[in-house]
Order: C-alpha cells, then sequence, then structure tokens
C-alpha cells in the first residue's frame, strides 16, 4: 500500500554551460486521495517559497508529460514536479533545489507511515507488481537518465538498481469495475491539480 517514489536533483556541466535539473513523482498502485493531496502540496509549497525561479504550475505539467508511458497512452503515476536546464540566478537556483532536497522526507515520510501496516492480499500483491511493469516500462524505455548510462557504458547494476525487485506483466488486463484497482485508472492517472484538492 506504500506508493514507490523518485525523486533526484542535480547540478549538471558541460563545457561552459550549467544548470539544474530534477524532480520528484509519486506512483501509487492503491491510492489514497489524501496521501496524493499531500505530496503535490509539498511540492507546491517549495515551488512558492522560490517564485523567482520556480513555477509549480509549470513544473507540474511538465511532470506529467515527462512520466508518460506513450505506448501505453497513461502516466506512470500521479505526477509531482519536474524540471530540467533551469540556468540564471545561481544562487536563487542552488536555493531552490536544495529547498527540494530537504522538502523530500516531508512530502514521503508520512505517507509511508500512514500505510506501512495497512494490510493487503495476494490479489493486491500481483496488482501492484503489475502496475511496477509500467515503472520499469518507463524507466527503460522513456527515462534519459536510464537510456543515458545505458548507450554511454555506465555501470550496468548501478544504473537498473533503481528498478523494482520483482515486477510482472499480464495481457490484457481489465480492473474489476468499481475496484480500487479501476479507481487508479479512472480517477487518479489522470492529471489534475491535486495540490488545489480538498482532503
Amino acid at each position: 500500500m506504500i506508493p514507490t517514489v523518485h525523486a533526484n536533483f542535480r547540478f549538471l556541466t558541460k563545457g561552459t554551460k550549467r544548470w539544474f535539473g530534477g524532480g520528484a513523482d509519486l506512483t501509487p498502485y492503491y491510492p489514497y486521495r489524501n496521501d496524493v493531496i499531500h505530496f503535490h502540496r509539498v511540492w507546491r509549497g517549495v515551488c512558492e517559497r522560490h517564485p523567482a525561479v520556480a513555477d509549480h504550475r509549470r513544473f507540474k505539467s511538465w511532470c506529467d508529460e515527462y512520466f508518460f508511458l506513450k505506448h501505453r497512452g497513461e502516466p506512470r503515476g500521479v505526477g509531482g514536479i519536474f524540471f530540467d536546464y533551469l540556468e540564471g540566478d545561481f544562487d536563487a537556483l542552488f536555493a531552490f533545489v536544495r529547498d527540494c532536497g530537504s522538502a523530500f522526507t516531508e512530502a514521503y515520510l508520512p505517507i509511508v507511515r500512514r500505510r506501512r501496516d495497512e494490510p493487503y492480499s495476494d490479489r493486491q500483491r500481483a496488482f501492484q507488481e503489475y502496475r511496477r511493469g509500467r515503472y520499469v516500462e518507463f524507466n527503460l524505455l522513456y527515462d534519459r537518465g536510464t537510456v543515458f548510462g545505458l548507450k554511454t557504458g555506465g555501470r550496468v547494476e548501478s544504473i537498473l538498481m533503481s528498478l523494482p525487485p520483482v515486477a510482472r506483466w499480464e495481457y490484457d488486463v481489465h480492473p474489476e469495475p468499481g475496484s480500487r484497482e479501476a479507481e487508479l485508472y479512472e480517477v487518479f492517472l489522470k492529471p489534475r491539480d491535486w495540490a488545489a484538492e480538498t482532503e
């Protein structure tokens, strides 16, 4: 019942060019509305503390577009924020990216604490593994960091260790109408302004 989370924040250079990039997104299997709202509100708050360099609406939209499985026509999860090639006022940008790194535990740990003792069935575990397959597909097909690392001779184990240890693929899965699995697709895997929602 604990969602998968991804976050990285980086400073990159190439010759004389230098920029910041990063982001954080949430991939729940059995989503809870208050968890999703909480996660998005934390990132909106970080962006609002740095209005000169961070635009939450833009970064949220960028996240929704980036973490999208084009071959499936569906998002990997419920989004968060994503940004790349941020240049300009180094001190202001660094303060924003540092704040993002510091906010990660605030965004994720309350969700873990709420969900870690939730009971689950074998059927729910199988659905989690099925949805983890989407995470694998995204990372191997679209994630720029993963693809770059694999194409340039990086350490394969280091590159792939962020993938889930167990995943599954099944043919033509259709969640039962009215089920929590169906709710994931019908409600949560639709981009929306979660930070503005009421719990």
